[in-house]
């Protein structure tokens, strides 16, 4: 990076859609801006002007022009948002003094030319977060009446904004911490730009195969022939060189020649060359672009150069990009008929969309759909996935109408922490199928990764979070797919059996209760020369249970009965009805050819696949909670703390116990007094101190306290006690070389349980909670979440580790306070997402008793914060 001043926070760039779908980059104003902000302010309107600066002023002076462009990034702040290497809108703010700099004036100005893409509002999140990280806590600004888009920005953001009106001016303030209404509209604006703009990539009206080619054989010459043949509705241009026409088309040698704005550019050309095909697509006016193209990261060192390159010039020009190495996107739906892909067939038009990152497992999942009669609505290859990934698609997804369902092959993932949010948002109107190959986060040629000291099943405890169905390969996803996108989803986990084998009854019987279903009804077995009606009466009474939430249906070939017949059988009962059914006829595998009954060659396979659509329903029907937000937060303090001891401590460092303390205080969490002690004289007068009774332990971090440990002594009624249990515990920690002992008082006897917290560079923050000792430690019993948590989230946490009866009153035990336990572990979430420099966070010792929680333990390590990929204001991945 050049020309950047001292302390210019490269932090603070970001790439964002706007509301028509273009791409624009945010980034913190520079010295060198100052010719850029001279152009910007030649080019707007006297009305702009006076709005902005309360005064007709045609020219800005350099003076002026200095003062905007030379900011501390502290207590003055400023952001421009630039197109295609033009400033297309600037705002800033600049904190006051007399607040204690927890203060400041904003102020925006948006290029006319650029009004009405969301350009005001993106730049007010950013500066919100920002401030918010630096310690503002409230932005002010003076409007003039007539300007109602920028008080408008203000409140349709989401904040209480108060207005005063003084002197011919609104005076505007609100405060900047976030809330329910600001999310949510943070949330829906970025949904909004990035369905408008995938929705830009799969809804063309127009389309150029850059690099289509006559020879036999070729991919450019494939792409053309794939459009044609699949009907493709819009207008099909193509683009080579060498040749005047191809595939009966006539050729253009640039598509700057074409002499008109298209709406998706296919590119089949050497690597080295698209960079520059992508940057004359962009000045030709092409809004988005498939890169086909190999022979990138995937390739070695010279090819990641290359998609650096290619990334950086679509970024800077606006478009989004599809790949490289893309096997491309189809669009089945009417009106289009797109199938810009290398698959050589269109498939079935349907309601399941699908995306694939590898183009090899692309043709298998398309193959495979088309085998079983499921028809695709929509379709997409990310091949290295420079821009566009399952999170564009999935935003798409949420609002189509055409997808009824959605189906992810997923070899790596960039930013897991939006995939968590966008897929729980779009698991709770349409199911989520994903297939990750690999149990962790492996090394994918091409794609950027970041790294994950999270174990392997991180992942599935994301998924699950987030009411996503995870299978283990894609037959199992088209197994789910073909029975949520035709049947309905089930009321609950009992099912009825019928079948004509009393082999497959029981086969069946023992796969549901495996699975966590109840049987209900049978199972029913029918004789193997049983007449359709027979077949029909006996599927009528199962579904006409009330008992019965779903059917199971397993037949071996008859001996009276076409087996046609018994389809059809099937097919007519299920469709009267609105409870799902999934079929096995042997042999059988897909949808019945009426079009709406799932099949499966194995019992097995049908009620695993209805399993997980049980599960899912289950998860979607639930009351998911509401964000927890706990009262007595005060985020200005746990941001001093930190600071002050990242100030003192260069990279980051273990916190003392003051330090952990006074952070966790400021997030409302008390930590019970630890005193060091040196001798046991020293030991009796703390005790006395404190309160007796009293508990000796070991303070060496190597040393673990759990319920079985030897290297504490509790419940110490008296000095003597005390005094003797630390020379008791001097003489055991001796031979192990341990050193140091402390006093605290006695906590209330109840279950100690942990509750951890840990900053991953993948995940972001991940939060940990299970019964300390052997259940935690040697089983490996503990529950993960990643923040924002709802209270749903955290009763299930409490309740899900298999030690939670412990909690709940053993035995004849007190039960202890659930609501404590759950504001601490709400606390400790909060804490997490809040403060990414927090990397590792032990609460241990928390002893949960039937009148609260006493956290005898804590320890805290903090790091300067390298970036979260989703950092809590809007931004594309790089």
């Amino acid at each position: 990076m050049t020309d950047v001043p001292p302390g210019y926070p490269s932090e603070w760039e970001a790439d964002v859609v706007l509301t028509d779908g273009s791409v624009a980059h945010v980034r913190p104003i520079r010295p060198s801006d100052a010719e850029l902000i001279h152009q910007f302010h030649a080019q707007q309107s006297e009305e702009s002007i006076y709005l902005r600066f309360f005064a007709p002023i045609r020219r800005l002076s350099d003076r002026d022009v200095h003062r905007f462009t030379h900011v501390d990034y502290d207590k003055r702040v400023a952001l421009v948002l630039i197109i295609a290497d033009e400033i297309a809108g600037i705002g800033r703010y600049d904190r006051f003094r007399e607040t204690d700099w927890t203060s400041a004036e904003i102020a925006f100005n948006v290029a006319d030319k650029h009004q009405g893409r969301g350009i005001g509002s993106v730049l007010l999140e950013h500066l919100a977060a920002i401030g918010r990280e630096t310690g503002v806590r409230l932005f002010t600004a003076d409007v003039l009446p007539q300007n109602r888009k920028m008080i408008n920005v203000f409140q349709d953001a989401g904040y209480e904004v108060t207005h005063e009106f003084d002197d011919g001016v609104i005076a505007v303030s609100f405060a900047i911490e976030p809330t329910e209404a600001s999310r949510a509209v943070a949330l829906a604006r970025e949904h909004r730009s990035e369905a408008v703009s995938m929705r830009r990539v799969l809804h063309p009206s127009s389309v150029v195969v850059i690099g289509a080619s006559r020879r036999p054989g070729s991919v450019g010459g494939a792409l053309v022939r794939h459009m044609q043949e699949g009907g493709f509705s819009g207008e099909l241009f193509v683009v080579n060189h060498a040749a005047e026409e191809v595939a009966g088309r006539r050729a253009w040698a640039r598509v700057s020649e074409i002499g008109q704005s298209i709406d998706l550019a296919v590119i089949a050309v050497p690597a080295p060359e698209v960079p520059d095909i992508v940057r004359e697509c962009a000045f030709a006016g092409v809004a988005s672009v498939v890169v086909v193209s190999s022979g990138f990261a995937e390739s070695g060192e010279q090819g990641a150069v290359l998609q650096r390159q290619l990334l950086e010039t679509a970024r800077v020009h606006g478009l989004r990009v599809l790949g490289p190495n893309s096997f491309g996107l189809i669009n089945t739906g009417l009106g289009y008929s797109l199938n810009a892909s290398l698959s050589p067939r269109m498939p079935t038009m349907g309601s399941l969309g699908l995306f694939a990152q590898s183009g090899a497992l692309a043709i298998a999942v398309l193959a495979s759909a088309e085998r079983r009669g499921l028809g695709i609505s929509t379709f997409a290859s990310a091949g290295n996935r420079v821009d566009i990934s399952g999170n564009d698609l999935m935003q798409y997804w949420i609002d189509d109408e055409a997808t009824a369902a959605v189906g992810l092959y997923l070899e790596s993932m960039g930013n897991p922490r939006k995939f968590t949010r966008i897929s729980r948002q779009l698991s709770k109107v349409k199911p989520v199928i994903v297939v990750k190959s690999g149990t962790g986060q492996h090394v994918v040629p091409g794609h950027t990764v970041r790294a994950t000291r999270e174990r392997p099943e991180a992942f599935a405890e994301m998924l699950r979070q987030s009411g996503v169905i995870r299978v283990e390969n894609t037959h199992q996803l088209f197994d789910v797919a073909q029975l949520v996108v035709h049947q309905p989803l089930p009321a609950g986990r009992s099912v009825a059996i019928v079948t004509n084998s009393d082999a497959l009854g029981t086969l069946a019987a023992d796969a549901a209760e495996s699975w966590d279903l109840t049987i209900g009804h049978g199972p029913v077995s029918l004789p193997t020369t049983a007449t359709v009606p027979e077949f029909t009466r006996a599927l009528e009474q199962a579904l006409d249970d009330p008992a019965v939430d779903s059917l199971i249906a397993c037949f071996i070939p008859p001996i009276v009965t076409a087996d046609t017949d018994v389809v059809s059988a099937v097919e007519e009962a299920v469709a009267e009805r609105d409870k799902p059914c999934v079929a096995t006829f042997l042999g059988m595998r897909g949808v019945a050819p009426g079009g709406s009954l799932p099949t499966y060659p194995m019992p097995e396979d049908a009620i695993r696949a209805l399993a997980a659509a049980t599960n899912y329903a289950a998860w979607r029907n639930r009351d998911h909670g509401e964000r927890v937000r706990p009262g007595g937060v005060n985020r200005r303090r746990a941001h001093d703390v930190i600071e002050s001891v990242l100030a003192s401590a260069g990279e980051g460092r273990v916190m003392t116990d003051e330090e952990v303390s006074a952070l966790l205080q400021a997030y409302g969490i008390p930590v019970w007094p630890s005193i060091p002690v040196g001798d046991a004289q020293e030991a009796a007068r703390v005790a006395q101190d404190l309160g007796l009774p009293a508990v000796v332990k070991a303070t060496d971090p190597a040393l673990r306290h759990g319920t079985f440990h030897h290297w504490i002594r509790t419940d110490l009624q008296t000095a003597e006690s005390v005094a003797s249990a630390y020379t008791a515990l001097s003489r055991v920690l001796a031979p192990r070389g341990a050193q140091g002992i402390a006093v605290q008082s006695m906590a209330p006897t109840g279950v100690v349980v942990e509750i951890t917290s840990a900053e991953d560079p993948l995940f972001g923050p991940v939060v940990g909670f299970g019964v300390a000792g052997v259940p935690a430690d040697l089983l490996g019993d503990v529950a993960h979440r990643f923040p924002p948590l709802t209270d749903t989230d955290v009763a299930d946490m409490v309740s899900g580790v298999r030690a939670a009866p412990l909690l709940a009153g053993y035995r004849g035990t007190d039960p202890v306070d659930q609501v404590a336990l759950h504001d601490l572990l709400a606390r400790v979430s909060v804490l997490a997402d809040d403060l990414p420099e927090v990397q590792l966070l032990r609460l241990n010792p928390v002893v949960a008793h039937s009148s609260g929680v006493a956290v005898l333990g804590a320890s805290v390590t903090v790091a300067r914060d390298t970036g979260r990929a989703d950092a809590g204001r809007r931004a594309l991945t790089r």
